[in-house]
């Protein structure tokens, strides 16, 4: 698989910013409603050396790469939060894990306006530019999916212990230390287990693509530029 340094110069800058704000954006609304764990600790920060996962943002999505998965997925350092310190716990709990993805959303939205921009950019970097912005909108349009499927710890995870009655949340909440095992059963492990024995499993995959699919056609709608 040949990787040039243009592909490396247009994919590091918006998975960077992606990661960044989704990861300040949980610190920053933790704050604001009570706890400063994150904020004490400098993860309410722009710094994206604060917020890289050495295994889940760098070495994860590179095997998967490599091992041509249907579909990449990684992860930060999760920010800390203290849910006792919160306000109202449960209900601040969703805000907090939804202000991850609607961050990603945002920042979508600001790649998809800035396209109308490129008429303005000096031709020698037009292409440079618009490859960075098609990126942007489409890794936060991923973020954004992916971090909502109703697994902890993703955010929709959170959001799902945080809005459920509490004898669905409960068990739900207690699958969290093993979060990543499943996602990696269901992404990495089913899929090649169904190829051995010629069948598509590669189902959660197909799901995620088809509604990132939908996200980026609501954000060129939005944006003017369907």
């Amino acid at each position: 698989m040949n990787i040039s340094y243009y592909d490396l110069s247009v994919w590091v800058l918006p998975v960077l910013l992606a990661i960044t704000f989704h990861e300040a954006a949980h610190g920053f609304v933790a704050h604001r409603l009570g706890d400063n764990t994150a904020f004490q600790l400098g993860r309410v920060s722009f710094n994206p050396l604060r917020h890289i996962d050495p295994f889940g943002t760098l070495i994860l999505p590179a095997m998967m790469l490599f091992a041509h998965s249907p579909f990449l997925f990684g992860y930060a350092k999760p920010v800390p939060v203290n849910y006792r310190n919160l306000k109202n716990p449960r209900l601040d709990m969703v805000w907090v894990a939804l202000a991850g993805p609607v961050t990603n959303i945002l920042l979508a939205l600001v790649a998809g306006l800035a396209l109308h921009a490129l008429p303005w950019a000096p031709a020698s970097s037009a292409q440079w530019i618009f490859d960075n912005l098609k990126n942007a909108l489409l890794i936060n349009a991923v973020l954004a999916v992916f971090n909502m499927m109703p697994i902890p710890p993703l955010d929709g995870g959170r959001v799902a212990v945080g809005l459920l009655p509490r004898p669905l949340a409960l068990p739900l909440s207690r699958l969290e230390p093993y979060g990543m095992m499943i996602l990696i059963a269901l992404l990495i492990l089913l899929p090649l287990v169904g190829s051995q024995f010629g069948l598509n499993l590669d189902v959660i995959s197909a799901i995620l693509r088809t509604l990132t699919g939908y996200v980026i056609q609501a954000v060129l709608l939005l944006t003017g530029n369907a």
